[in-house]
């Protein structure tokens, strides 16, 4: 008896698609993020070299929304996301983390500062403007790095320490990238009481 599954198997593809890759830019979602972060960090031990974990929001991207509507908003999302995968290097990641916010994670690096030539990539290849629903926009971007193992040996603790870098990326007048250092979690502790 012959049976042909091609149907099927093109279908468990879609919900493996589904599954692990955000449905508005294709890009990895949080689930599969979270697997490459465990990989790269993985052979980061076993390698001696460096992950930094990147942290891009779009700065303004509310006013888009509010003010031209929630398709220019997820034009400007689709964009984005193709300008940022141009700029990463091959065994790098860029995840939607959702909303308006990005993950980058870059492998293999031998120094911190490597890190930064990518993100000055990625803030130069979202400065031209982008037509919106009849509307130029201007996207910009404020990029939180942390790295590994200098500012943290765990997933969690990466994420977290570029989403504060990232936050000190937007106080110091956004469309550029931080480090982040040890002073960004004094200054939350103080916030926080």
């Amino acid at each position: 008896v012959l049976q042909d599954i091609t149907e099927r198997v093109q279908f468990e593809q879609r919900l493996e698609q589904l599954a692990t890759h955000d449905a508005l830019t294709g890009l990895p979602n949080r689930y599969l993020l979270s697997d490459r972060i465990e990989q790269a960090l993985a052979h980061a031990r076993h390698s001696s070299r460096m992950v930094a974990v990147a942290f891009v929001d779009l700065d303004r991207f509310k006013i888009v929304n509010d003010s031209l509507g929630h398709n220019a908003g997820d034009q400007l999302l689709k964009e984005v996301a193709m300008r940022l995968v141009s700029c990463l290097r091959e065994g790098d990641t860029v995840a939607r983390q959702g909303g308006d916010e990005f993950v980058v994670v870059m492998t293999g690096l031998a120094k911190p500062e490597d890190a930064s030539l990518v993100s000055q990539k990625m803030i130069e290849a979202l400065a031209p403007p982008v037509i919106v629903c009849g509307q130029e926009v201007s996207p910009e971007a404020s990029i939180g790095i942390a790295v590994y193992p200098r500012d943290g040996r765990t997933q969690q603790t990466l994420m977290m320490n570029a989403d504060k870098a990232m936050y000190g990326a937007k106080q110091a007048g956004r469309n550029q990238y931080r480090f982040y250092d040890t002073e960004m979690n004094r200054a939350a502790a103080v916030w926080l009481e």
